[in-house]
This record gives structure tokens, sequence and C-alpha cells, in this order.
């Protein structure tokens, strides 16, 4: 048992919480490709969600044989940093798929009703009114720009060689996901595309940006129950909040682009106005107890190592220093850079 422990606080917390979720993921993927084959319906996503983490799996085998041996370390190090990002990517995909065989209790009717109780009419049919081509595609470029705006930060601080600050971003931008993951899990919800279909009386015209953005919303299966809270602007909320920390020149330049992304979950019908709000307290939430959860982690990594035995404490990370985890920009834990 200690000997598992040791195991485990030699892994990162974000790498930790990636195990704990797949095992999840890998069952209810299951169960969904079971139900299918049983009743004789084509598995359709549900294998290829199998397929999905079959590849995933034979990624964390890699990647687990790449920490242990290093190669090129000092240039190749930080894919250990960016990997838990891509795992948890990978995870939210089929959760995404399968949330309806977890729980089938959704909550998309009393997000409307609360929508209508704080704005006396359904944001996202009042704002048809406003329906041109020119503003289809400016949302709609906007709401792409998420796979921009998400990872602005971490690039950023990557390419500047600030990896310490990078890895403090990425693990606040993992357990927002996460966190919202479990989220979607408990209150499972469709987006108001469709459960107001009834209502629109305009469809969108757009051009080229419209019809991209239309193709990507039709990645996700038409039954998808990952409404609430809205990770878009959730992701969104806590980049620019590192953005802000880290570098004021690149906040000012996703300002913008993450007002836009926000307004566009709504013109484009893919969230209530609650799961924006929603999404503010999650992304404070991940924003403040990631540093915590790394100083803590750090902590017991030092305490299992030093109760092993001579020779047992080796392994593919050693335990940083007291003062490197404790000591960052505004007295945060700071995690050394490349262990």
């Amino acid at each position: 048992m200690r000997g598992a422990l040791r195991t485990l606080w030699k892994l990162r917390p974000e790498e930790a919480i990636a195990l704990l979720f797949f095992p999840f993921c890998l069952g209810i993927s299951l169960k969904a490709y079971l139900f299918c084959v049983s009743r004789g319906i084509p598995p359709g996503r549900f294998g290829v969600g199998l397929w999905r983490l079959a590849v995933t799996v034979a990624a964390v085998a890699l990647f687990t044989w790449f920490v242990r041996r290093k190669p090129c370390w000092a240039r190749l190090g930080w894919i250990r940093d960016v990997m838990p990002f891509l795992f948890c990517i990978a995870i939210y995909t089929n959760l995404n798929d399968t949330v309806q065989f977890v729980n089938p209790h959704h909550v998309h009717d009393a997000l409307v009703r609360i929508d209508a109780w704080l704005f006396g009419v359904q944001p996202c049919v009042w704002a048809q009114r406003f329906y041109t081509p020119l503003a289809t595609e400016a949302f709609s470029l906007a709401y792409m720009n998420y796979f921009v705006v998400s990872v602005a930060v971490v690039g950023y601080l990557l390419l500047a060689g600030r990896r310490s600050d990078m890895r403090q971003a990425l693990l606040g931008t993992i357990l927002c996901f996460y966190l919202g993951y479990a989220l979607y899990v408990a209150f499972p919800a469709a987006p108001p595309r469709l459960v107001l279909a009834h209502l629109f009386t305009r469809d969108f015209s757009g051009g080229w940006l419209t019809t991209v953005q239309n193709k990507l919303v039709d990645l996700n299966p038409s039954a998808g129950r990952s409404a609430f809270p809205s990770l878009h602007c959730g992701i969104t909320f806590i980049t620019l909040a590192y953005a802000w920390r880290f570098q004021k020149a690149l906040f000012a330049v996703l300002l913008p682009m993450g007002v836009m992304l926000v307004l566009a979950t709504v013109y484009l019908r893919h969230h209530y106005v609650i799961d924006i709000l929603a999404a503010i307290p999650l992304a404070v939430l991940a924003y403040r107890l990631a540093p915590p959860l790394e100083a803590w982690w750090s902590r017991q990594r030092e305490r299992a190592e030093s109760a092993a035995p001579a020779g047992a404490g080796a392994g593919p990370e050693r335990a940083p220093a007291p003062a490197a985890a404790h000591a960052g920009v505004d007295g945060h834990a700071t995690p050394p850079a490349a262990r």
C-alpha cells in the first residue's frame, strides 16, 4: 500500500486526476457501446469513442516511457507539462457523448425557467432580432477562437521559457475542465439550439465561417448534455485571469476575443445565460484551488520519499526542494520548471 502511494505521489496532480477520470470514462463508454450492440443499434460514435480511448491508452504508455527515460529532456521536457491537457480533452470528448448513460435526469428545463426568471425572455430566442450575415460570421469566428484563446497564455509562457508559470496556468486550466466535467454529470443539460428549437423563427445566414462553425458543432452528438456550465466561457475566464497575472499585454489582446466568445455562445444558441454565470465561480474556484493543491501534493511527495527505504524513492520525478515548492508569483506555489 505504501509503495502504491509513493508511486501516486510521484505523479503530478493533473496526471493523477486523469487516471481517476479515465476508468470512469472507459466504463461508461463500454456501457454505451454494449447498450447499442445488445439492441442491434449501430454503435456509431460510441464505437469511435472506444477506439479513441484505445489511442489514449497507447499515448499514456508512450508518455510513461518518456517520463521515465527522459530522452532529450532538456529540449523536450515541456511535453510532460502539456500532455495532461491533451488527455483531458480526450476524456471530455468521450464523456460528452455518454453523459446520458450515467445520469439521465436532465436539468435543461430548469435552466430555461431560470433564464426566463432573470430576463423575462429567453435570451437565445430574443437575440434572433440581431441576426445578420455579417454578425453571424463575426460570432462564428469568435466562437472558433476558443481554440486559440484556451491555449494562448500557455503557448506564450512556453515560448517565453517560463515553464514554471506555464505549469501553474496549465494546472488551473485542467482543473477547470475536470470540475466542469463533474458538473456535466451532475447536471446534464442539452443546449438551447435543441431544447428551444420550436421557438426559433429565423435561421442563421452567413458565409464560409458560419459553415465551418456549424460543422464543428456537428462533431458533437445532437443528444449531448454538456451545456451547464459553459466550459467555453469558464476556460475563457480562467485564461483571462492568467493573462492578467502573467502578461497584461496579452490580456489586452485576449479580452475583446473573450467578450465576443461569451456573446457568441448565446447568439449561436449554444448556451443559456445561466450557463455563463455558473462558469464564473467555476473559473474562480479552479484558479484559487490550483496553487494550494500543487503545494499540498508536493508536501505529500516529500513525505513519501523521506519515509521510503533507501533506494525506494527512485522514480520518474524527484521531490522539489521545499523552497521551490512554495516560492512563486504572488506567493503562490510554483512547481519546478522541469521535473
